[in-house]
């Protein structure tokens, strides 16, 4: 089977309740494809290597942060004469810790609630991406897959870490955290690290059942 079918089943799986058994499976055959080295230098990394910073890669008329918003948000309300592409107003219940945050947009209030990179630019650097093209560093910081609304003091913390290093509070959420992370980095060509790959293995190992 080729690597994009492997990876797409294994992220349909993990999204339906229904399916997490096979999603494991998936996620395990999936990790276990990946190649295994250390951490390249971070030499030469700075988020302009990825891109325009929240681009409209869909070509909807909306940028990429605002997308997830809208996907991500409940009770949203939009800021006028925008079609109903700008968010000012929602509810998150945080994937990362199951807590509810009111969004409001503004200077400030924004930063309560973030965009995460699931698998973060900078690990994506030193493991891999400095090899791929602009373009496709770009699909990779817009891509859905690998973003989530989440609290921003949570994705503060996180930082660049990888699941060897940072996972979130919320233990129920760790099965699709981690499965995310190994279906993006198989769609990208990314490596893990050895106590990374230690580290899935463990998560996946809890998520039977």
């Amino acid at each position: 089977m080729k690597m994009r079918s492997i990876w797409a089943i294994a992220l349909i799986a993990i999204l339906n309740i229904s399916g997490a058994e096979a999603a494991q499976s998936s996620a395990e055959s999936i990790l276990d494809s990946l190649a295994v080295k250390g951490r390249a230098a971070k030499t030469g990394y700075t988020r302009d290597q990825f891109g325009q910073r929240w681009a409209d890669v869909n070509r909807n008329g909306c940028d990429t942060r605002n997308d997830i918003l809208q996907r991500d948000l409940k009770n949203i309300t939009y800021k006028s004469g925008t079609h109903n592409c700008v968010v000012l107003t929602g509810t998150l219940i945080d994937p990362y810790s199951g807590t509810e945050i009111n969004f409001v947009r503004g200077n400030v209030t924004s930063l309560e609630v973030q965009i995460d990179h699931v698998v973060a630019l900078s690990n994506a650097w030193q493991t891999g991406a400095f090899k791929l093209t602009v373009e496709k560093r770009t699909a990779f910081a817009n891509d859905p897959d690998n973003l989530l609304a989440v609290k921003g003091s949570l994705n503060s913390q996180k930082g660049d870490g990888d699941a060897a290093t940072w996972l979130p509070p919320l233990k129920s959420f760790r099965c699709v955290y981690v499965t995310k992370q190994i279906v993006v980095k198989a769609k990208y060509g990314l490596w893990v690290t050895a106590p990374e790959k230690a580290a899935m293995k463990n998560i996946l190992a809890k998520c039977k059942g």
